[in-house]
């Protein structure tokens, strides 16, 4: 039982370190994580007296 809480942790810290290096690296290979920039209006009304 104990080695499987071990794999479990070990794998869990490899598939972190993965997920950062892939969001560093990247954008080298084409991905591109950035949304979408769209200038959003809105009009509002305040209710000052």
């Amino acid at each position: 039982m104990g080695k499987l809480i071990k794999l479990l942790i070990f794998l869990t810290i490899m598939g972190f370190i993965a997920l950062v290096g892939y969001a560093y690296v990247g954008p080298f290979f084409g991905a591109d994580f950035a949304p979408a920039q769209v200038e959003i209006r809105q009009p509002i009304t305040l209710g000052a007296d």
